[in-house]
């Protein structure tokens, strides 16, 4: 390591986060080390490795790039995420579970020098907003220049953060591997390992690149923020949060969980409302009532269907020179985009997930190839939308009067319906939800499934004892919304 990138790590005066790093630096054996501050030249640093790497390619508009996931890495994959746990433990039938003992082993060994010949990026990043009673400030290892790209956009930063804590231990952390590429894709799917540590707050990951996968600070910390929430007393969701704006200058905002590709984006964006946030949130009791924050920046959005009409703020900031990385789509010649749904004719031909295209182009199984995947994604940083809450970046959070729980049902249940109480809402809609699985996971698409508070996905503690934590975090309220 350079001097000068050791002098970051010095700075933090971090005791914990100098072993942290030593550790996995031993163990990865990078080729070399790139220590990410707040500076825009850092930043820009990874904007450029990930052209240079290959990783991303730039596209006609200025700041647009376009990232592709290997064939069979398109999606989460439920089967090999688990959770690391002591002999005796279990956390019911919805949760994967390994031994830690021979689960470490297991991943510390797919992992032993598989950085010798590639960088090691160490970034740091804040879960919320900065200075925050709500906030995390959380440190990501990779060797993905895509996955360090995407994360500066959808977290705020947090190096500073971490040196104005000092000595601080409760942060999370995240370390990731590509594993070995060609053409900048990983080809080790059937190595592929998402391995999560409640105890020590940190995710392992390798052989994959899907953001699902590998954005550290996603879906895998809402499992860690799950588990803390729950001896905290507050919570943990898979929400939006959105200003609804009426009379008087009045805002009221609601959170609102879907599962993922349900919808929580598209209703989070309804014309002359503001967006706070399109997917994790943390709740806590404040003063006796409710208020949250988006735990993130951006958005990693589902691209599918994206049109004018329907999604007049997402087409606009897709169609500007912003910085945004698209993954999964059809790249045209002229350096265009083109997805699934998208106003226009399909193009005649052009580069996606699958090498070059064409219409009718089949996979080795038979299946046809559509232009753009299912799980197409754009990523975006939420200061780039016009329907910006002022109140996004708040450290007090926004106060939260209304609770929504939706899911994809097209044939049983009312559109909609209102709760008694919360109690009400909780038992009879949100831990009762049914909803069609998709394509935002590995598996056949479609299928009724139950999904307690689209949240089943994500949870690291047993559901019945999650569903507890809500309905007592309601009773403790004087007036809940």
């Amino acid at each position: 390591m350079q001097h000068s990138k050791f002098e970051k790590v010095v700075k933090l005066e971090n005791n914990y986060i100098y072993n942290l790093i030593t550790k996995f630096v031993k163990l990865l054996n990078p080729k070399s080390i790139f220590i990410c501050n707040d500076s825009v030249s850092d930043f820009n640093y990874i904007r450029k490795k990930a052209i240079e790497d290959g990783e991303e390619r730039k596209l006609s508009i200025e700041g647009h790039t376009v990232h592709f996931d290997g064939y069979y890495d398109q999606a989460r994959d439920k089967e090999r995420t688990k959770f690391l746990v002591p002999k005796g433990v279990y956390l019911g039938p919805n949760l994967n579970i390994i031994d830690k003992e021979s689960g470490l082993k297991e991943i510390f060994g797919i992992m032993k020098n598989i950085m010798y010949d590639r960088e090691l990026y160490i970034l740091f990043f804040c879960l919320g907003p900065a200075n925050s009673n709500f906030s995390i400030p959380a440190i990501q290892l990779t060797d993905s220049s895509y996955v360090a790209h995407s994360e500066i956009i959808l977290y705020r930063p947090g190096y500073e953060e971490f040196r104005r804590l000092g000595n601080y231990k409760d942060y999370f952390q995240f370390v990731h591997s590509e594993g070995e590429v060609k053409d900048a894709v990983s080809i080790n799917v059937n190595k592929r390992r998402i391995y999560m540590d409640t105890e020590e707050d940190i995710v392992y990951s390798v052989n994959t690149q899907y953001g699902g996968n590998t954005i550290g600070h996603k879906k895998l910390a809402m499992r860690l923020g799950i588990n803390r929430a729950s001896k905290e007393n507050w919570l943990t969701e898979h929400m939006f949060i959105s200003g609804i704006h009426g009379p008087g200058s009045r805002v009221t905002y609601f959170a609102g969980a879907f599962p993922s590709m349900c919808g929580k984006t598209s209703t989070a964006m309804i014309p002359e409302e503001t967006i706070v946030g399109d997917d994790i949130v943390y709740i806590k009791k404040i003063k006796n009532k409710v208020y949250a924050v988006n735990v993130e920046i951006g958005i990693f959005g589902i691209i599918e269907d994206i049109n004018p009409d329907d999604d007049p703020y997402i087409w606009k900031v897709l169609n500007e020179p912003k910085e945004i990385i698209f993954s999964n789509v059809l790249v045209t010649e002229d350096g265009d985009v083109y997805w699934k749904g998208k106003p226009g004719e399909v193009p005649e031909k052009g580069i996606n997930y699958s090498g070059e295209w064409y219409p009718g182009k089949k996979d080795s199984e038979g299946k046809e190839i559509t232009p753009s995947h299912k799980n197409a994604r754009f990523t975006v940083n939420l200061k780039d939308l016009d329907n910006l809450d002022i109140n996004y970046d708040n450290p007090n959070g926004v106060e939260i009067k209304g609770i929504i729980y939706g899911g994809r049902d097209s044939d049983t249940l009312v559109p909609v319906q209102e709760a008694y109480n919360w109690a009400h809402g909780i038992v009879s809609m949100g831990a009762s939800i049914e909803s069609e699985t998709t394509a935002a996971t590995l598996g056949k698409t479609g299928v009724r499934k139950f999904n307690p508070m689209s949240n089943l996905d994500f949870l690291s503690i047993p559901v019945g004892k999650y569903i507890d934590i809500n309905l007592k975090f309601g009773d403790s309220l004087e007036d809940p919304p």
